[in-house]
């Protein structure tokens, strides 16, 4: 087992840079613990860790290439042929792969006895993997260099010129693994601590495929980020030897109720009976919807909850009148809407960060750099079911804006963040209630805090993990299509010609066809060259169109603003080929996209949600 670095005071000292005034703060957290333990009642079961956790030999690696994937590497045959994923792995990844694997074997012998399949079988190549091996049957692993006194020396927060872009941000790149980076920064040996109380700024490399967030795929494609997400972050904290902790998933019974206490996802698909594909409880919009219209100026929203006797008067109205259309907010203080969101968030059956992960969200602050603090979040975001993360987007989303209006209620965001960290962390866990936990509180709250400030970038899906996607669907497609070899050696012929074709008239430039579905009739050709990016389609669908068109157009969601332009209501879109669809970055180059994915349409369509922007976060 890697040694976990979450107990070490010294390492969370150096982790959470919080001033004195933001340390003074953290009773608004002690106040709301016991807010939390009086209002829960003496018949909430209380959770215990060691019941919770797993324990029994295998079970955790075995849950692990379940949750990852690759179930077929489990038990006696597992055919390398069927592991798909295994295409797709960087060696990092794939290193973090092996180490689960080879100890899940060792836990099956040790325990029945019997022979388990070697993990030599299933992986190519001579040898054991690099960093661990087995001596008298025991399984060893080394992580980073140790520095004097057996504390690990991490890699510092990548500042050198090459890593940062006009106006002191520092470039967040997601072309690379995460992992891999983490890797090639061991060499360095200092770790960079942040000055007290900043937020550095941090600048997403676009790259020239740009950039692509969780709503700019479809849910089929989404579908398969989560298990590459854990695989990589797995492999992340491998190297940064930071033991990764998942708890079993507890079923816990819903509440006879249709708003409180009941599972996202059975209240979602309620929901959704009134207001089709919504992705956020309807109740919880309605919060929101209340303290932005009555309460975003009133001092101490969200710290002050309320009567607890007319939130619990407002739960059972809610709950009686609320999906009848006969209950009134106009009348509800915005103290005890906080007090309902609040109790919302308590009484779900599995914490909004989901049993699983939420020791993995509370052991990612152990991290000492920054960056890749951020970059687990990012990954442990991607890994949650879509209504938890869809869900808590809402609610930081909510939380930003409580924090803007800080000159007027006098919450920042510190204070919004120690506020709602013990809702979130906390979960009917009576044994983490303590008061003094100081490095909990400061811990949990400051995982808030990064959530709603770097939200932005957390949403993002990395490159890597979409160019890992594009992979899975095109071996997927080799695997499944085309069984009889005559017939694919005559297609594999015909493409082969089709190409040599091609590559002589289009050397210099493409031509693709680009479908309007909003106005024309027939497709738009439009020339592509090495610098020919997603936004200038739309310029030259102005020109075709002339002027007369291009009022009438221009109704439908376009805007000029600073001598740029950008589309509120439209995008372009790839289609098909090694993915199902994919919202494009206006700053998407098309010559290279062509290339990653030349079997794909483009189509412009009206889009549901605003596109990504360039800020730094």
């Amino acid at each position: 087992m890697r040694r976990s670095t979450q107990s070490c005071p010294c390492k969370m000292s150096r982790m959470l840079p919080i001033p004195a005034t933001r340390q003074a703060s953290l009773s608004d957290f002690w106040l709301e613990v016991e807010h939390i333990k009086q209002t829960r009642g003496p018949d909430v079961e209380e959770c215990n860790s060691s019941d919770s956790g797993i324990t029994e030999d295998g079970e955790a690696e075995a849950a692990w290439l379940q949750d990852a994937g690759l179930s077929t590497l489990i038990g006696d045959q597992y055919p390398l042929e069927d592991n798909i994923i295994m295409s797709t792995l960087t060696q990092t990844q794939a290193a973090a792969v092996r180490r689960r694997l080879d100890t899940y074997s060792y836990s099956v012998r040790k325990r029945w006895k019997q022979p388990a399949r070697d993990v030599r079988f299933v992986f190519t190549g001579k040898g054991t993997a690099d960093g661990f091996f087995r001596k008298n049957g025991k399984v060893r692993t080394f992580g980073p260099p140790q520095a004097p006194g057996g504390v690990p020396t991490l890699p510092r927060m990548g500042s050198d010129n090459q890593h940062r872009v006009p106006g002191g941000a520092d470039i967040f790149d997601t072309d690379v693994a995460y992992s891999e980076q983490a890797a090639s920064m061991r060499k360095q040996e200092q770790a960079s601590v942040q000055d007290a109380g900043a937020f550095p700024k941090f600048q997403l490399n676009k790259g020239r495929l740009g950039t692509t967030q969780v709503a700019d795929l479809t849910p089929s494609d989404m579908k398969q980020v989560p298990a590459l997400a854990l695989i990589e972050l797995t492999a992340l904290c491998d190297v940064l030897d930071l033991e990764l902790k998942r708890n079993k998933v507890q079923k816990r019974k819903s509440a006879e109720s249709q708003l409180f206490g009941v599972a996202l996802p059975s209240l979602l698909i309620q929901d959704q009976k009134l207001v089709p594909d919504t992705k956020v409880p309807l109740i919880l919009q309605a919060i929101f919807t209340c303290i932005e219209k009555n309460g975003m100026e009133i001092q101490g929203i969200l710290r002050i909850s309320g009567s607890q006797a007319r939130i619990k008067n407002l739960q059972q109205r809610l709950e009686k009148d609320f999906y009848d259309g006969l209950f009134s907010w106009d009348d509800v203080h915005p103290h005890d809407a906080s007090g309902l969101l609040k109790l919302f968030l308590r009484e779900l059956p599995a914490p909004l960060l989901t049993t699983q992960y939420l020791p993995a969200f509370t052991a990612v602050q152990n991290i000492v750099d920054l960056k890749q603090r951020l970059q687990a979040l990012n990954l442990l975001i991607l890994i949650l079911p879509e209504p938890n993360r869809s869900t808590l987007k809402a609610l930081l989303e909510f939380l930003q804006k409580v924090a803007a209006m800080e000159k007027t209620n006098l919450m920042s965001l510190w204070n919004v963040s120690t506020i709602l960290a013990p809702n979130l962390f906390l979960y009917h866990c009576g044994k983490n209630l303590e008061r003094g936990e100081k490095q909990l509180a400061e811990g949990t709250a400051a995982s808030v805090m990064a959530m709603v400030h770097y939200q932005d970038l957390l949403w993002t899906v990395p490159t890597f993990l979409v160019t890992q996607v594009r992979k899975l669907n095109q071996t997927s497609a080799k695997k499944y299509a085309f069984r009889d070899r005559r017939l694919r050696n005559f297609l594999r012929k015909i493409h082969s010609d089709k190409e040599r074709s091609e590559k002589s008239q289009t050397e210099l430039c493409k031509q693709v066809k680009v479908q309007p579905t909003l106005w024309l009739k027939e497709t738009l050709a439009v020339r592509v060259d090495e610098g020919t990016q997603a936004s200038d389609v739309f310029q030259q669908l102005k020109k075709q169109l002339g002027q007369r068109s291009w009022d009438m157009a221009s109704t439908v969601g376009f805007l000029r603003s600073s001598g740029s332009s950008e589309y509120r209501n439209l995008a372009l879109f790839e289609v098909g080929g090694n993915l199902c669809e994919r919202r494009l970055d206006p700053d998407t180059y098309l010559m290279d996209l062509y290339n990653v994915n030349p079997n794909a349409e483009w189509v412009i369509k009206a889009s549901n949600s605003s596109l990504p922007s360039n800020r730094a976060v």
